[in-house]
């Protein structure tokens, strides 16, 4: 054990929480601030990775399985496309805003859903960006824990 890695272990989990309160922070403001679901993953995904670099695979304390992957990624991706849906088959175009129905084919109850009496209203762009937040978050974090277990796997055969 060298002498850093007691600091780094100190330091790496406040470290990694505050990098994850501040991705979900950019994904919950991206539809007002710059940034959005591609920035606020990848910060998510960094607390994550820092974590697993500094602990190691099996003993990180943000360990993900395999199967909690895998749903956070099928949440990702499935909202990602039903968002999309309704846009098209309510506003006849997939991904159209049907919050802030700029065409007025939305019919108001439809819009009443995504709707809010708010300067800041984007539609259906928030939750668009909390879905690609959870897809960049998850794809990140995969091909760090693939490589990190692909090294573990090398190690041990050595």
């Amino acid at each position: 054990m060298s002498q850093g890695s007691m600091i780094l272990k100190l330091v790496c989990l406040p470290i990694s929480l505050i990098l994850i309160c501040l991705g979900i922070m950019t994904i919950l403001g991206g539809h007002i601030t710059p940034g959005g679901g591609f920035q606020g993953g990848a910060m998510i995904a960094s607390g994550v990775i820092l974590s697993i670099l500094v602990y190691g695979l099996g003993n990180s304390p943000l360990e993900f399985s395999h199967a909690y992957i895998e749903v956070l990624e099928s949440i990702g991706a499935l909202g990602f496309i039903i968002f999309g849906l309704i846009g098209l088959f309510v506003g006849g175009f997939f991904l159209y805003n049907v919050g802030t129905d700029l065409l007025n084919v939305v019919p108001s109850a439809i819009q009443n859903v995504f709707h809010y009496p708010d300067v800041t209203n984007a539609g259906i762009i928030p939750y668009l960006n909390i879905f690609v937040g959870l897809k960049v978050f998850v794809g990140l974090s995969a091909i760090v824990i693939a490589f990190a277990g692909f090294k573990k796997i090398t190690e041990e055969n050595e």
